[in-house]
């Protein structure tokens, strides 16, 4: 059984990468940024004008694994991911798309499986993992992670 980000057994193997429905979708898909989104940017923007410093795309390494963090504040232990609501499965704008259906059901499946994995590691190490969705406004989401740092330091 093919093994996860973790080394643990992962939900389902992997199915090969399907045909694009179309070029405007392999478009699309090509688009997506993996760093420096523009819900990351207003959060990090955010954060900022509040006075707090962080690292942003930092890799941490905890056990055996290293993941990168969408930002971290190392002194406190706290690592913050700004989850998009396609590749996270928001449960209020999370949709599944109709074409290649069974590839995308069980890459998002995976997705979901490792996001748990990556908690339930970081929070066994001592660190506090905050999830943002990118939908959620960013003095929100700046809010929650202040109160979570006032709290710790």
């Amino acid at each position: 059984m093919p093994r996860g980000l973790l080394g643990q057994q992962m939900i389902e193997p992997r199915r090969p990468y399907p045909v694009p429905s179309s070029p405007a979708t392999t478009k699309v898909m090509r688009a997506n940024r993996k760093t420096d989104t523009r819900p990351e940017l207003r959060l990090r923007s955010e954060l900022w004008h509040r006075g707090l410093r962080f690292r942003k795309h930092p890799r941490i390494r905890v056990s055996d694994v290293t993941v990168v963090a969408d930002l971290a504040f190392v002194r406190a232990h706290v690592v913050v991911f700004v989850d998009g609501c396609f590749w996270h499965v928001c449960p209020e704008h999370g949709n599944a798309p109709s074409a290649n259906a069974s590839y995308w059901q069980a890459k998002l499946a995976r997705n979901q499986a490792r996001d748990l994995q990556v908690d339930r590691l970081f929070g066994a190490a001592g660190w506090t993992v905050i999830r943002c969705w990118e939908h959620e406004p960013a003095p929100e989401a700046a809010g929650r992670i202040q109160a979570v740092l006032a709290r710790l330091l």
